[in-house]
């Protein structure tokens, strides 16, 4: 493990989070989306509310990130013009985000976790009886990142949504892992549909008999003719750790586990953003 390229890949990103880019294209990229656009023209490209939207998915709240960019204004060359905090939280809110991976042939994992939608511990649920739920979070991830996502509520079924998202990049998928929740025909007849080999933990007492899914036969037959260690080193199975429980880890660690929109569909939107914002980390260029 080389230290000092991983020592060096973190610095990068401190110096990515506060280099104002979008000075470089304000004008050009203010051509380009005025460019037909009916009614009051954008002032403020896209690459000024991407700039700031990590710091909101650090913490920083809309009148936060309106300081961080007057800061910047007062004292960067530019002396560019600032938008305001309401302006901010409209723009992030509707900002696009997109998760596509240009890559082919790709060995993929997913799984599910919860994020928080307030920071009420455990003893305000406890003794005041206040539950306010959490929000459902599905990735199918990569090496480089997150390259589909669904959001839901706590009923979100996890199962479904791992499907859909089989379906929408089945073209890209070399193999796909995914826990024991998914050890189910509808999953193994789709991967069988799409040819795509699978990683997917057996129940202990699967039953060895077709029952409408071939599929899942063949693989439970595997699963039981070796030991469980062996299974997991036959099918790479340690893989799903980085490929999907390790990038929930991460960006916990890096943006945290809670929301702080009040509103469901800016809720939703945070969340997506934070993952966008984890795959711009993780895929900085030199």
């Amino acid at each position: 493990m080389d230290w000092k390229e991983i020592n060096q890949k973190y610095v990068k990103r401190g110096e990515y989070l506060v280099n104002p880019r979008f000075l470089e294209s304000w004008t050009s990229e203010i051509k380009n989306m005025n460019a037909g656009k009916v009614g009051e023209p954008f002032f403020y490209p896209n690459s000024m509310i991407e700039f700031i939207s990590f710091f909101h998915c650090k913490g920083y709240d809309y009148r936060g990130c309106e300081g961080i960019l007057k800061g910047l204004s007062n004292n960067y060359k530019y002396n560019f013009p600032v938008i305001s905090y309401s302006q901010i939280c409209r723009r992030i809110n509707t900002l696009e985000v997109s998760f596509e991976s240009v890559e082919e042939n790709i060995i993929v994992a997913i799984d599910g976790s919860g994020e928080k939608v307030s920071n009420r511990g455990e003893w305000m649920r406890q003794k005041w009886k206040v539950r306010r739920g959490w929000i459902k979070v599905v990735i199918m991830g990569s090496k480089k990142g997150v390259i589909d996502i669904r959001v839901g509520p706590e009923t979100l079924d996890e199962r479904k949504a791992a499907r859909g998202m089989i379906r929408n990049n089945h073209s890209k998928i070399d193999k796909v892992l995914m826990d024991g929740l998914h050890d189910v025909r509808k999953t193994f007849n789709l991967c069988e549909k799409y040819k795509i080999p699978t990683a997917i933990k057996i129940r202990k007492n699967a039953n060895t008999k077709a029952l409408g899914s071939p599929r899942r036969k063949e693989e439970v037959i595997i699963y039981k003719s070796m030991p469980h260690e062996e299974w997991v080193r036959e099918k790479d199975y340690g893989m799903r750790w980085p490929l999907s429980e390790g990038i929930f880890s991460a960006n916990k660690r890096i943006f945290g586990e809670m929301v702080r929109a009040t509103k469901k569909k800016n809720m939703y939107k945070e969340i997506r953003l934070k993952f966008w914002a984890y795959n711009k980390l993780l895929n900085l260029q030199d």
